[in-house]
């Protein structure tokens, strides 16, 4: 099971309102849990099986104005680290991966509503901030996906994936 919807959210500590806490939060990370509970009750009947999470790096860097969004990618990391613990004797593995700035349609319409006129410079600056010089690509998401999904990754629970061109560790 790959846990991959999720929303975004700009803003600081005093700039987010109560509403769109609650509202990424119930999407975030209520969704995780309501979909993983339901994942693993029928894992346990049938053997085993895997969970993969998406999170963010936001859940380990502070990125300037995600204060919401931040919040939630730590709890979906935590999550996912007690459910690998709770889960192993019933042949169930749970993983997550941490994403840096992937190019979806999500940058685009960012980019769209943020910088009108000035979409092209924008997206050069934020790929750019990359230490790889480029954002990720879904392609490049789903193929790290995979393979945690796979019976070659069997040795593989309670960990997360930096997926990130670099972002966390080569600044």
């Amino acid at each position: 099971m790959v846990n991959s919807a999720g929303v975004s959210h700009i803003g600081s500590l005093d700039t987010t309102s109560e509403a769109d806490f609650d509202r990424l939060f119930k999407i975030n990370v209520k969704g995780v849990y309501n979909t993983m509970q339901a994942s693993v009750r029928k894992m346990k009947e049938s053997g085993g099986g895997v969970i993969l999470n998406l999170c963010s790096v936001a859940a380990t860097v502070g990125i300037p104005d995600r204060f919401a969004y931040s919040m939630t990618k730590g709890a979906v990391l935590s999550m996912t680290l007690s459910v690998a613990r709770d889960y192993l004797q019933h042949n169930i593995r749970c993983n997550c991966i941490s994403p840096g700035r992937v190019h979806t349609p999500f940058v685009d319409d960012f980019l769209n509503k943020n910088y009108p006129g000035q979409e092209k410079e924008m997206f050069q600056k934020l790929s750019s901030a990359q230490p790889i010089g480029r954002m990720g690509t879904p392609a490049e998401m789903a193929s790290l996906i995979l393979y945690l999904c796979s019976d070659e990754a069997g040795f593989v629970t309670g960990t997360d994936y930096a997926i990130d061109g670099g972002f966390t560790h080569l600044k």
